[in-house]
Formats: C-alpha cells, structure tokens, sequence
C-alpha cells in the first residue's frame, strides 16, 4: 500500500486481530475521510502547482500533459482564457511552443486557449510521427561513415532504405545527324 491508503492500514490490522472495526459510524468514518483524503485548502494546493514548475510537459506526450492541466484548471477555478494560455505555453515543452508561436499561417490568439491545446497536439503528432519515419529510415540503412564515402558516390544512395535503389539519371541523347547533300567535292 502506498499513499494515504497506509495510514488506514492500521484499522485494517486492529480489525483483522480483534474482529472489532474501530471506526464506529458512519460520521466517525466521514470525518475520518475527510481529513486523511481531501486537503484543507485544496484550491490554495492547485493554484500553488501552478504557479511553480512541477505541472510542466517534461517528457509527456502533450495528451497527456493537455489532460493534467486541465484538471488543474478546473481545480483551480481559472477561467480567464488569456491566463490559460499563459499557463499552459509557461509548462509546454519549448520548442513545441515556440514552433506554435512562429507559425506564419493560422497562429492561435493569446485568448484562445482551445486553439494553443488543438496546435500543440497537431504539432506533437506530426514530430511524433516524424521521429517514427526517422526511425524507421535509419534503422533500414547501413550509412558507411561519412570518411569513407568515395568522392563520387552520391549521398543519396545511403539515405534511401536498401530495397530502394536511387534514381538512375537517363542517358542523354545525340543529335542524329543528316547525311548531308553531296557535293562535288566529295567526289575527288
């Protein structure tokens, strides 16, 4: 057991030994859960998270971390929605952010909370399948170390996986060329 769950664990015991659970009613057993399960100024505790740094993205998928801060918001009773995007840019992973922030076409608004959440997944998505195809790319390929590359083999040979082969170049053409009109000349 772990948690505040191991503070009951002694009426479990004392239960168990004497066959008597020591909680004798029902408002006994309410108080006693009120006080071990739900803190004394849980608004207070919320907003304290938020103002630090422990609610940060970290190495979360943004799901996840977008699920977290919201419950903390809704906790905290924030509702003003440029706060909400504050907050949330100040815990998001910086280059997701900064990626959301540069965008040249359809940035969202800093009162527009639903918009930074929907970028942000957007953009966690795309790096998540990025770092897939990455994966998969190199772990198909035997790339020799770039010293030992002869100057004229191309780079694109070692970038393609093995059972694609680069694009062989056509071979260009020669001008046909006309016979000509015989001339006198030609004769001697």
């Amino acid at each position: 057991m772990t948690g505040r769950l191991t503070k009951h664990a002694p009426y479990i015991r004392q239960e168990a030994d004497t066959g008597i659970f020591p909680i004798q009613s029902w408002a006994h057993f309410e108080q006693q859960f009120q006080s071990q399960f739900f803190p004394v100024n849980a608004e207070a505790d919320t907003v304290n998270t938020l103002e630090g740094s422990s609610y940060y993205q970290g190495n979360w998928m943004v799901d996840n971390y977008l699920d977290s801060f919201l419950i903390l918001v809704s906790d905290t009773g924030y509702t003003d929605p440029w706060t909400l995007v504050v907050k949330f840019c100040q815990g998001l992973k910086s280059n997701i952010q900064g990626q959301i922030a540069t965008m040249p076409f359809e940035q969202p608004t800093d009162t527009n909370p639903e918009a930074w959440y929907a970028a942000a997944q957007r953009i966690d998505q795309a790096q998540l399948t990025n770092e897939a195809f990455q994966s998969m790319l190199w772990s198909t390929t035997t790339a020799p170390a770039r010293s030992t590359l002869p100057r004229s083999t191309s780079l694109l040979t070692f970038c393609l996986p093995q059972s694609i082969s680069p694009p062989i170049p056509p071979r260009p053409t020669l001008p046909v060329l006309s016979r000509g009109i015989p001339m006198d000349v030609d004769t001697v």
